[in-house]
């Protein structure tokens, strides 16, 4: 028999009535409610969408540096961006650093604040992950701090599943049925017709009966110390209520796939520390799925995850911060720098394209569901900082695109007067580029303990080739998004219910 850490028993739910996830999320979501676009999001995106128009027509008689206003503006937006995640992520430079509670009163959390350790249950959604659940579960029973509860909701898997779990003392039940772990205490299997990741995370956390859910992708292995981190800050912050981690990407053998490693480590390394900085500005809204920490409460005041979302963790964000507002709850959430994790990756183009154009095709779809809190100061920063930034997001890759697109045009037509001006300015944007991904990789450094693998050198080389090849990629994926958000299609390519938008 498998020999195992015992798990501590979990407090059980006390408080049946919250547990109707659907009503409360028939309440919660505006997915069921009308929704009246104020006149600032329609200003807001319009100013975007009509700014993209009139620089391209700009390009086709304007003369000289001012033909390319398109890709001028694409580089003013993306430096912009560097320089706040810069000034934000500043204090990490001596050490780690997290946000805890506000100064000042606030509003009592809507749940006990009582002296009790927190408990946390971990579940991990699944659809034909037998290749990678093990490494999982084992990486989660060797926690310094384990979790009270591990419970696997399967999603209709059709695999070697079952012969998968056998090892850790659990038998496969029937569907809508829970196995426990005969080798370890708190293990358990939930068995689910297939119905999506969101329907099975959603009839975990009705079954979980611990203060915090942590969501784990099964293509995931958490750090040992991971869990205690993550116990730790919600135990300090009562008004936290979703936390995640750090990660690092992880691909396949072959020379595609160490080529999208070395690029995507880079790539999380700056979007991780682009959070950190939203945090601190109380704008963060992207909470990765791969790994992810909520209160349970929160979670189910809400209505859990919603099953008709792209990116149903993203989409979650939204929703928890717009219910914080409505209610008056002082409600946070956080990137923590001490719960790290590896996750798996895409290896290779086609498998990246299909990512992306799923992670900004549900992008585009959160932001229009949500679209009545931009520009809307009853949402705080969040409603007139980051939701607008969001907003230029949207159009952001089709800038990049057009912004190459006219660079050929010159090209092929001999517009010197127009190329020579503008490689000075592309040479200008990669030269703050490399000072950047320097800079970001020592904060990173000292922010996670160094157990990354970034290295300066792979950096330098990154931020060289990165503007000619990955970047274009990324962008590439996110135009495939836009067609994808505009026809209306739900085919946004093969993607397990393990995966998530990390």
């Amino acid at each position: 028999m498998l020999v195992t850490p015992l798990l501590r028993t979990p407090r059980r739910a006390e408080s049946p009535a919250m547990e109707d996830l659907a009503r409360n999320f028939q309440a919660a979501s505006p997915r069921h409610m009308a929704v009246r676009t104020p006149p600032a999001s329609w200003l807001i995106h319009g100013a975007v969408f009509g700014l993209f128009v009139l620089l391209l027509a700009r390009a086709a008689d304007a003369h000289g540096l001012l033909a390319w206003a398109a890709g001028l503006v694409y580089i003013a937006y993306d430096t912009a961006l560097l320089a706040f995640t810069a000034v934000q992520t500043f204090p990490l430079q001596t050490g780690p650093l997290q946000i805890g509670p506000r100064a000042g009163p606030l509003p009592a959390p809507p749940w006990p604040t009582a002296t009790a350790p927190i408990s946390v249950c971990v579940i991990v959604a699944a659809h034909n992950e037998a290749a990678g659940l093990p490494g999982t579960i084992a990486a989660l029973l060797c926690q310094t701090d384990p979790p009270e509860e591990i419970l696997i909701a399967d999603d209709g898997s059709s695999d070697a599943t079952a012969p998968a779990l056998a090892p850790f003392g659990l038998a496969q039940p029937a569907l809508g049925a829970v196995a426990a772990s005969t080798a370890t205490q708190g293990l358990r299997w939930l068995r689910l017709p297939h119905g999506g990741k969101a329907a099975a995370l959603n009839e975990a956390i009705r079954r979980a009966g611990a203060d915090v859910v942590l969501t784990v992708d099964a293509d995931t292995l958490l750090q040992a110390d991971a869990v205690a981190a993550l116990r730790a800050a919600f135990a300090a912050d009562p008004g936290l209520v979703a936390a995640t981690g750090v990660l690092t990407p992880v691909c396949g053998p072959g020379l595609g796939g160490r080529l999208l490693q070395w690029f995507q480590t880079y790539e999380y390394i700056r979007n991780f520390l682009s959070r950190f900085a939203w945090m601190r500005a109380d704008g963060l809204l992207l909470i990765s799925g791969a790994c992810a920490g909520f209160r349970r409460d929160a979670l189910v005041a809400v209505g859990g995850f919603d099953p008709d979302s792209v990116v149903e963790d993203y989409e979650l964000i939204h929703r928890l911060r717009r219910y914080a507002a409505v209610h008056g709850l002082a409600w946070r959430t956080q990137v923590l720098g001490g719960v790290q994790a590896r996750t798996e990756a895409p290896s290779s183009i086609a498998a990246f394209l299909r990512q992306r154009r799923r992670w900004f095709g549900g992008f585009l779809q959160t932001q229009f569901l949500y679209r009545e809190m931009v520009g809307n100061p009853a949402y705080g920063r969040l409603g007139t900082w980051m939701l607008p930034v969001k907003a230029a997001d949207t159009m952001q890759p089709l800038y990049g695109l057009a912004a190459l697109a006219l660079l050929l045009w010159y090209l092929a037509r001999g517009q010197w007067q127009v190329l020579l001006p503008v490689g000075g300015i592309i040479g200008a944007k990669i030269g703050i580029d490399l000072c950047f991904h320097l800079w970001s990789v020592h904060l990173y450094r000292r922010w996670t303990g160094d157990r990354t693998g970034a290295r300066f050198g792979y950096a330098l080389a990154a931020s060289l080739l990165e503007p000619f090849s990955f970047q274009l990629l990324r962008h590439a994926g996110a135009a495939l998004g836009w067609v994808m958000f505009l026809s209306g299609q739900r085919g946004w390519g093969r993607a397990s219910p393990g995966r998530s938008r990390k």
